[in-house]
């Protein structure tokens, strides 16, 4: 476990940024943080440990000033994993080619190229390796 994971008796719980912060349930939490990490420069502010089948039931990341909440599925509690579908996260940003590259040079796939948009900023979707379809916005 590298140093930036926090447990909840080493400190006091994370500030949470942002006002509608995404809780993804995806399988493999901890996997998922670490190539947020990669694509979007996340930082981990919390996690509860793995339990015996390498889950954990809770990951706080601050991605572009907001957070982002993840966690695996615990189907004997009722959360089973589902497909991720109907939403985008997107991510509204200064430097859109340099986040597209880092993003894309991660591993994420091409869903929708980088375009000028109609309403004058450019616009692109990825798909990551946990089926979370993202967007990147800007000028």
């Amino acid at each position: 476990m590298s140093e930036t994971h926090v447990v909840a008796d080493e400190q006091e719980m994370p500030k949470t940024l942002g006002g509608v912060v995404p809780y993804l349930m995806v399988d493999g939490a901890s996997k998922a943080a670490e190539f947020y990490r990669q694509a979007f420069a996340a930082e981990e502010v919390f996690r509860q440990p793995e339990d015996e089948n390498g889950r954990t039931m809770h990951i706080h990341l601050y991605i572009h000033g907001g957070s982002l909440m993840l966690s695996d599925a615990y189907p004997e509690y009722g959360q089973e994993l589902r497909d991720h579908a109907g939403y985008t996260l997107t991510l509204a940003v200064d430097d859109v080619d340099g986040w597209w590259a880092r993003a894309v040079g991660a591993g994420m796939e091409v869903i929708m190229p980088l375009e000028r948009m109609f309403w004058g900023d450019r616009y692109g979707q990825l798909r990551d390796p946990f089926g979370v379809t993202w967007a990147i916005v800007g000028k």
